[in-house]
C-alpha cells in the first residue's frame, strides 16, 4: 500500500511540473487583470447621462464624443505648425512605447531588477538621439555650420550614437542575473522590437512634415477617417465578419470605409494644395536667418491639363470635356488612400492578434472608448513607412539645402575645387 503511494506520488510529481510550466508559458499569459483597458471606460459625468442606453449605444456615443475631441486637438495642433506637429509626435512615440514595454514587464514579471525599466528608457533616448539628430542634419545643415560646437556634434553624430548604444549594451551585460538570463534576454529583445516598431514609424513621420505638410496631414487625416466610417459602416451594416483577429470587423465596415477614404482623401488633397502653408517644405533660408515655409510651389501642387481615355470621347455629345484639369498630388492622393483603406487596417489587425496573444482588450486606458494611445495609432505607423517610400521612390529629388548642407562638410579646398568644377561645367554649356 505504502509502495502504491510511493509510485502515485512520484507520478505525480511531472504532472504538476508539467501545469506549473504550462501556466507559465508565454502562449497562456493572461494580462487582463494587469493591463488596464479604456474600451469601456467613461468619464462619471458622462456614464451618469448615458445610463439609460443599451450597452451598444452608449459605447457607440462615447467613442464619438472623444472621436470629435481628438479630431479637434489634431486640428490645434496642426495650427500650431511644424513645432507642434514634432512635439506631439515624440508624445505620442513616448506614449506608445510606454504602453507596449508595460506589456513586456507583465509578461516576464521581472522582480527586483530595477536596472531594466531604467535600461529600456535609455535606449529609447539614446534611439531618438540618433533619428532625431539625422532629420537635423538633412534639413537644418546649413544652419547648424554656423556654430562650432553643433558642427562638432553634427560631424561625429553617428559615431556619437554608436558610443551611446555600446554603452547601454555594456550596461545590459552587467545587469544580468544568473536565474533571470532568459527572462532578461527577451525582454531585451522585447524592447528592441518596440523600438523598431515606434521610433523608427516616428522619424519617419518627422521626414514627412520636413517634405510639406500635406505629406503628413492627407495620410493621418485618411487613416481616421476610414478608421470612423468602417465603424460607423459595420455598425450600422456589418454582418459579414471580415477576419477572427477582429471578430467585430465587416466587410460591409472594410469596403465602406475604403470607399468613404477614397472621396475623402480627393477633396481633402484638393483643398490643401490651394495653399502654399501646406505644400511647402520646411527649410532653412540662410538669406533670411530662419526657418522658412514660403516657396513657390511645384508643379505637383498646380494644376494640370490631363486628356480622359479615347473611350470616354461617346461622352462629349452629352457635353463631358475631353480633359480634366485637377492637381496632380489628387492623383498620387488616390494611391495613399487605396494604401490606407486596404493595407492600413492590417496594422489594427496585427495589433488586435498582438493583444490577443496576451488576452488583454487594450493597449491601456488613456482615451475613453478607445483604450490606450497605440490602439488609436496602430495603422498610423505602417502609413508612414508607405508614405515615405512612396516619396522617395516617385517624388522626391535632392533639393538645393540638402546638398549645400553635404558640401559644407567637406573641407575648404575640397570646397574651392567643387565650385571650380561646377563652374567649368556651366560655362561649358553655355549658362
Amino acid at each position: 500500500m505504502s509502495e502504491l503511494r510511493k509510485r502515485k506520488e512520484s507520478d505525480a510529481i511531472p504532472v504538476e511540473s508539467a501545469e506549473s510550466d504550462h501556466i507559465d508559458s508565454e502562449d497562456d499569459k493572461d494580462l487582463s487583470h494587469s493591463i488596464p483597458t479604456g474600451t469601456d471606460k467613461a468619464p462619471s459625468t458622462l456614464e451618469w447621462v448615458l445610463q439609460g442606453l443599451p450597452d451598444k449605444w452608449r459605447n457607440w456615443v462615447v467613442r464619438f464624443v472623444f472621436s470629435m475631441i481628438m479630431i479637434t486637438f489634431f486640428g490645434l495642433v496642426i495650427y500650431g505648425g511644424p513645432l507642434a506637429l514634432m512635439i506631439t509626435t515624440l508624445v505620442v512615440q513616448v506614449k506608445c512605447f510606454q504602453e507596449i514595454i508595460n506589456i513586456g514587464y507583465a509578461v516576464y514579471r521581472i522582480h527586483g531588477l530595477p536596472w531594466f525599466r531604467s535600461l529600456s528608457w535609455y535606449f529609447l533616448v539614446t534611439s531618438n538621439y540618433f533619428f532625431y539628430g539625422e532629420n537635423l542634419v538633412d534639413y537644418f545643415g546649413v544652419a547648424i555650420n554656423r556654430t562650432d560646437l553643433l558642427r562638432w556634434l553634427v560631424t561625429y553624430h553617428r559615431f556619437i550614437s554608436f558610443c551611446l548604444y555600446c554603452g547601454g549594451f555594456v550596461w545590459f551585460v552587467l545587469s544580468l542575473v544568473k536565474k533571470y538570463y532568459m527572462k532578461q534576454f527577451s525582454l531585451f529583445a522585447w524592447t528592441h522590437v518596440a523600438l523598431l516598431i515606434v521610433v523608427t514609424q516616428s522619424y519617419l513621420i518627422i521626414k514627412n512634415i520636413f517634405e510639406g505638410l500635406i505629406w503628413f496631414i492627407v495620410p493621418v487625416s485618411m487613416i481616421i477617417c476610414n478608421d470612423i466610417m468602417a465603424y460607423v459602416f459595420g455598425f450600422f451594416f456589418g454582418r459579414t465578419p471580415l477576419i477572427k483577429l477582429s471578430p467585430k470587423k465587416t466587410w460591409e465596415g472594410f469596403i465602406g470605409g475604403g470607399f468613404s477614404t477614397v472621396v475623402f482623401g480627393c477633396l481633402v488633397s484638393y483643398f490643401m494644395c490651394q495653399f502654399p502653408y501646406f505644400v511647402c517644405p520646411i527649410e532653412y533660408s540662410e538669406s533670411l536667418g530662419r526657418i522658412t515655409m514660403d516657396c513657390e510651389p511645384s508643379a505637383l501642387f498646380k494644376p494640370a491639363e490631363y486628356s480622359l481615355p479615347s473611350y470616354f470621347s461617346v461622352l462629349s455629345v452629352i457635353g463631358v470635356p475631353s480633359t480634366l484639369t485637377i492637381y496632380p498630388f489628387v492623383l498620387h492622393s488616390l494611391s495613399l488612400s487605396v494604401f490606407s483603406s486596404v493595407i492600413g487596417p492590417f496594422g489594427g489587425f496585427f495589433a488586435s492578434g498582438f493583444k490577443r496573444a496576451f488576452k488583454i482588450k487594450d493597449f491601456g486606458d488613456v482615451i475613453p472608448g478607445h483604450g490606450g494611445i497605440m490602439d488609436r495609432f496602430d495603422c498610423q505607423f505602417l502609413m508612414a513607412t508607405f508614405v515615405n517610400v512612396y516619396i522617395t521612390s516617385f517624388i522626391q529629388t535632392d533639393s538645393p539645402q540638402k546638398l549645400l548642407a553635404q558640401v559644407l562638410y567637406l573641407k575648404p579646398e575640397q570646397q574651392l575645387q567643387l565650385f571650380n568644377l561646377l563652374k567649368d561645367s556651366l560655362e561649358n554649356r553655355s549658362i
